[in-house]
């Protein structure tokens, strides 16, 4: 694996070291861009199942008191 291909443009040479040198840079860059948008979506999310335990706490807590029976006790 010790061939070299020359580059069409300028005439040097590219290496194999040179062509895994540039894939490793290109995913290294991929690799945090990933690593932002995973910590973003874990926060959204968070903030997603928040909100949605809040909102099922109200309307349940809302149908509660609706649907709660009034006893009225009445001496004769």
């Amino acid at each position: 694996m010790a061939e070299t291909f020359e580059s069409s443009t300028d005439g040097q040479r590219i290496t194999p070291q040179d062509i895994s040198d540039r894939v490793r840079q290109l995913i290294g860059g991929a690799g945090n861009a990933a690593e932002q948008v995973s910590s973003a979506a874990v926060a959204v999310a968070a903030a997603i199942g928040t909100g949605l335990v809040l909102a099922a706490f109200l309307f349940g807590r809302r149908r509660g008191r609706r649907r709660n029976t009034i006893v009225e006790v009445v001496r004769v």
